[in-house]
């Protein structure tokens, strides 16, 4: 039975010197608030100016297509105009110096 006593005991954790908590160890401090904050500015400033630079990008692609259409448009109107013109018309063409 020693040797089972002496198992026991030496299985059981003797307390070690206990210490005082110190906040120092765990919390960031102030060089921790102030890199936390740089980081936040600096995402703010991000998201802002990819922001700015996606509407100037949409309004940009609305004028683009603004544009386009007038163009069809005016394509059209001129199409329009060359297809109801006869096609057995006396008139002359521009251009042509041979006078009737």
């Amino acid at each position: 039975m020693p040797l089972a006593e002496l198992l026991a005991a030496s299985m059981t954790p003797t307390p070690g010197p206990t210490t005082e908590f110190d906040e120092t160890l765990v919390t960031p401090g102030p060089l921790g608030f102030v890199f936390i904050f740089v980081l936040a500015v600096a995402a703010l400033l991000l998201i802002l100016d990819m922001t700015r630079r996606v509407r100037r990008v949409r309004y940009r692609e609305e004028i683009r297509a603004e544009i386009a259409d007038e163009q069809l448009g005016a394509d059209a109107a001129t199409d329009d105009d060359i297809n109801e013109r006869p096609l057995n018309d006396d008139r002359p063409e521009r251009g042509d110096t041979d006078r009737r």
